[in-house]
C-alpha cells in the first residue's frame, strides 16, 4: 500500500518498475493488498442483503429480493398487491380472492392445513405466514427446509402500512409500497380528525354467534370502534376473539350490534331481547365481510363503514 501511495506523491516510474520487476517485493506487495482485495469483493454482498424484522420479532434476511412468495392468508396476499409485490406471488391459499388477479394463483392449502410438497415444489424464496392463522408448525418445517418465513400479525391499524412497508422492502418494491402507506396514513389520519370528540357509543362486534364472540382489547377492531368513537364494554379482556355470555352482552346494553357477515341472518337472533338499546332503537347493523375483519388492504373502508353505522346510531339515541 505504501509504494501506491509514494508513488502518487513522485517516485519515477524507473524506480517502481524495478521494484515491481523483484519477485519477492511482487509478493509483499500481494500479500499487503490481498485483505483490502477480500473486504472489496464482500463488500456488494453484504450491501445485497435485505433484512427487515416481522411481527414476531425475528429477522428475515434476503441475499437479494424476493421473487416467488407464498403469502399464506388473504389478507397477505391483499397487501402483497398493495406493496407493488402481486407480480411475485407464486401461491396462496384457499379463500384468497383479492384482488381479482388473486382469484389465478395455485391454492396450497388453507387456514388449517398446508400441503407442504406443493409448496417446496413451487421453489419459493419467501413465506408470508398469518400467526393467528398458518399453522405454525407446517409454517416451522419451511423454514428448517431453509426457506425465510416472514411472520405477519396485524392488531393495529398502523401496522398494516408497517407490513405493506416492509413487503416492500422483502420484495424490491419499496417505492410502490412507500406511495401506498402514504396515501393509507393520509386517510387514517382524516378518519381520526373527523370522528375525534364525538359522544361515545356503546357497541357490541358480534365475531361469532354460536358460541357467542366478541373482539378483545388487543383487536384491531377494537382500535377502529376506539377511533369512530364507540365503546367496547368487554375492550379490558385481554384476548383477541374472548367467549362471552348473552346476559353480559345484555347487562352492558350496547346501543348499537354490530357483525361482519355474508349471512344476512346473522343477528336476528338480538330481536328476541327488546329491552336492550340497540335492539329497542333498530341498530342491528351488518358490515361488508370482507374489508374490515380481513384486515387487508381494504380495512379503512370498513372502519369508515363502521364509523358511519356508529354515527348513525348515535343520532338515534334519546337527547338527554
Amino acid at each position: 500500500m505504501n509504494m501506491v501511495r509514494h508513488a502518487h506523491c513522485g517516485t519515477a516510474p524507473s524506480a517502481l518498475s524495478r521494484i515491481v520487476r523483484r519477485p519477492s517485493r511482487r509478493r509483499e506487495i500481494l500479500r499487503r493488498l490481498l485483505p483490502a482485495l477480500l473486504l472489496v469483493s464482500l463488500l456488494p454482498q453484504a450491501r445485497a442483503d435485505i433484512e427487515v424484522h416481522d411481527d414476531a420479532g425475528r429477522a428475515v434476511v434476503l441475499q437479494h429480493p424476493a421473487r416467488r412468495i407464498v403469502a399464506l392468508s388473504p389478507q397477505l396476499v391483499e397487501l402483497s398487491f398493495a406493496a407493488g409485490a402481486g407480480g411475485r406471488l407464486v401461491a396462496t391459499i384457499r379463500g384468497a380472492d383479492r384482488p381479482p388477479q388473486a382469484r389465478r394463483l395455485p391454492r396450497v392449502g388453507d387456514a388449517f392445513a398446508l400441503n407442504l410438497e406443493s409448496i417446496v415444489a413451487l421453489r419459493p424464496d419467501l413465506i408470508l405466514a398469518w400467526k393467528s392463522g398458518t399453522p405454525p408448525r407446517q409454517a416451522d418445517t419451511l423454514q428448517r427446509l431453509g426457506i425465510p418465513v416472514y411472520w405477519s400479525q396485524t392488531n393495529t391499524l398502523e401496522s398494516v402500512a408497517r407490513t405493506v412497508q416492509r413487503i416492500g422492502e422483502l420484495a424490491g418494491t419499496p417505492a410502490q409500497a412507500a406511495h401506498w402507506v402514504r396515501a393509507y396514513d393520509a386517510r387514517l389520519a382524516a378518519l381520526r380528525a373527523r370522528y375525534a370528540h364525538q359522544p361515545p357509543v356503546r357497541v357490541f362486534y358480534q365475531v361469532w354467534a354460536e358460541p357467542l364472540m366478541t373482539v378483545g382489547g388487543p383487536q384491531l377492531i377494537n382500535q377502529a370502534i376506539h377511533l369512530c368513537g364507540g365503546i367496547n364494554p368487554f375492550a379490558p379482556l385481554p384476548v383477541l376473539a374472548p367467549t362471552v355470555s348473552r346476559e353480559a352482552v345484555i347487562a352492558a346494553d350496547p346501543q348499537i350490534i354490530v357483525a361482519a357477515s355474508p349471512n344476512a341472518r346473522a343477528l336476528d337472533a338480538w330481536t328476541r331481547f327488546p329491552e336492550v338499546s340497540a335492539v329497542r332503537h333498530g341498530q342491528l347493523v351488518l358490515l361488508n365481510p370482507d374489508q374490515l375483519p380481513r384486515m387487508g388492504a381494504h380495512v379503512l373502508d370498513g372502519v369508515a363503514q363502521l364509523c358511519q353505522a356508529i354515527a348513525d346510531a348515535r343520532h338515534m339515541q334519546p337527547k338527554p
